[in-house]
């Protein structure tokens, strides 16, 4: 399955983690890590406006959108702001599945109903995975 895993950057470490193990599956991940997109965690306020405004951050977020509106699954990672938040509308619009794994802090309120299936742990997540990826192959 094509998966995108929509996270905020403070996710970077689980979002490479489970990219890895998920492509092992054999799975194809439609990763913004691998887009070249700086760390906007380390950027200013300026160049974080100065990115956004460039062709280059045209061009992620035009990877990150096609990809979320794409994917056979998105995995949101919780808790993350607004573009995760977007990609989850966008993806849910399409029809595309969305599994969450669910954090404690996470604030969103009526939306969270985009989200097809919330796991509480990694371990129910790619277990949700697998039979989604076994149903979809049947």
């Amino acid at each position: 399955m094509r998966i995108y895993i929509a996270a905020s950057w403070k996710h970077q470490h689980a979002v490479e983690m489970l990219s890895e193990h998920l492509e092992r599956e054999g799975h194809e991940i439609l990763s913004w890590l691998r887009q070249g997109r700086p760390e906007e965690a380390f950027l200013s306020r300026r160049e974080l406006a100065n990115f956004i405004g460039s062709e280059e951050g045209l061009s992620i977020f035009r990877f990150c959108a096609s990809s979320a509106l794409e994917a056979d699954l998105l995995i949101y990672l919780g808790p993350s702001g607004c573009d995760a938040w977007a990609e989850v509308g966008a993806a849910y619009g399409r029809g595309v599945p969305v599994f969450g794994l669910l954090a404690k802090s996470e604030e969103v309120g009526l939306m969270r109903h985009m989200v097809r299936h919330w796991h509480r742990s990694v371990r129910e997540l790619l277990k949700a995975v697998k039979d989604l990826a076994s149903w979809n192959r049947s």
